[in-house]
């Protein structure tokens, strides 16, 4: 599996982790059919989680 490959592969069981968590039931690939508030609630607990995770970083390596 090629860089791009996995690192695609990631990012989709991260969306797919975080909607889990907000309650949205995704489907592998298109999701149209999701509203805007159950995309934004995913969207912004990806970045949560993310920002958690940077902050996590700091504190160990900082």
């Amino acid at each position: 599996m090629s860089k791009n490959n996995e690192k695609k592969a990631a990012l989709e069981n991260f969306k797919m982790q975080a909607a889990n968590e907000v309650g949205v039931n995704l489907k592998q690939g298109y999701n149209g059919d999701l509203t805007s508030k159950q995309a934004g609630s995913v969207g912004g607990q990806m970045v949560k989680k993310m920002v958690e995770s940077y902050e996590n970083n700091l504190k160990t390596n900082g």
